[in-house]
């Protein structure tokens, strides 16, 4: 089963945790409900800890199975607590906020059409992905602007050709248009998701429920 969620009310729950195959990454002070959900819905470990000393996980953390991408303000103890886990590579500069500049699985990574072709290459290579440098909907916060598991990547509804034959071009996984909370085309702000299931926002409708359940795989 599943279905919506909010978080202490907040139905942007994509900007408060990160999933991934096997953990979902919180706040340690998120509702005993919210991280219950998570992991009945999505089979996973919940990891505890705040990124920067902030709440927002969702925005200072990519990766995929491999290593997790993570801003370089966050702390030592921070680090030590996602290290168990995965390798982890530090964003550092201004485009640091890694869950909204990266958009990330297994087998591609999609980044910020500004960041340096060395730096966008250095992810590639520690994430084990093609990458290419992307705009979805003409949104450089790639991360933001689409939701990418191992079954489907769901991106921004303005998503023109171009932007979806680029990645086509590198990653063979059904590519469709969907968006989050009464049309909100920033999907990865309202989606958490893997390859074993979803929890969408809490104002997200039937009809695109029934979009995202299409692209990531989850129609019987």
């Amino acid at each position: 089963m599943t279905g919506t969620i909010d978080l202490a009310g907040d139905p942007n729950i994509g900007v408060f945790a990160r999933v991934f195959e096997d953990i979902a990454i919180v706040h340690p002070v998120a509702p005993a409900a919210f991280t219950t959900a998570l992991e009945r819905e999505l089979d996973v470990e919940i990891v505890k800890t705040s990124i920067q000393e902030s709440s927002i996980i969702g925005s200072l953390v990519s990766g995929n199975s491999r290593g997790l991408v993570v801003s370089g303000l966050a702390a030592d103890e921070e680090l030590a607590v996602l290290s168990d886990y995965r390798d982890i590579f530090l964003l550092e500069g201004s485009m640091n906020a890694a869950g909204n500049v990266i958009l990330a699985n297994d087998y591609v990574a999609a980044v910020h059409p500004g960041m340096p072709v060395d730096l966008a290459e250095e992810i590639g290579s520690f994430l084990s992905v093609p990458v290419i440098r992307l705009s979805l909907g003409s949104i450089k916060t790639v991360g933001m602007a689409g939701f990418a598991t191992n079954r489907g990547i769901l991106v921004h509804p303005r998503a023109n050709e171009m932007e979806i034959e680029s990645l086509e071009r590198v990653v063979d996984l059904p590519i469709g248009l969907g968006s989050v909370n009464m049309g909100s085309g920033l999907v990865g702000t309202g989606l958490l998701a893997n390859s074993k299931g979803y929890l969408a926002g809490s104002a997200t409708t039937g009809f695109e429920l029934g979009r995202i359940e299409e692209v990531l795989g989850f129609l019987e």
